[in-house]
């Protein structure tokens, strides 16, 4: 495992790129089912607003984290894709998730050891 010098930390760098609610969700559906369109994404995270997502998307894409493709057609066909760079992301999105799963199992586990001490 490399050194982590604290402070020359770069956690919040990172944390600042991907925290939100919705750009891991986002991230995982792209890497999960490839290139989608605005649409696609939409109806994917559907308690996600338009605005919200738009906005989403224009941050990732500006870390170069997601692509955006325009084609000149009517009505117009906008698809976003993961970057190569972004597909860097894919083990750390993982293992946020596999933490993430394994913690709620852990603060169920302590809520009912809880539950049983006070039943006692």
């Amino acid at each position: 495992m490399t050194k982590i010098e604290p402070e020359l930390c770069k956690v919040e760098d990172a944390l600042g790129i991907l925290v939100g609610k919705w750009k891991p969700i986002i991230l995982l559906h792209l890497l999960k089912e490839g290139t989608q369109r605005f649409s696609e994404l939409r109806r994917n995270v559907p308690e996600i607003t338009q605005k919200m997502l738009t906005k989403q998307l224009r941050e990732l894409e500006e870390e170069d984290i997601v692509e955006r493709v325009v084609y000149p057609q009517v009505p117009p066909k906008v698809e976003y894709s993961i970057t190569e760079y972004g597909r860097s992301l894919q083990p750390i999105l993982e293992a946020m998730h596999e933490w993430g799963k394994n913690h709620t199992l852990h603060k169920r586990e302590k809520m009912q050891k809880e539950l049983v001490k006070e039943a006692k």
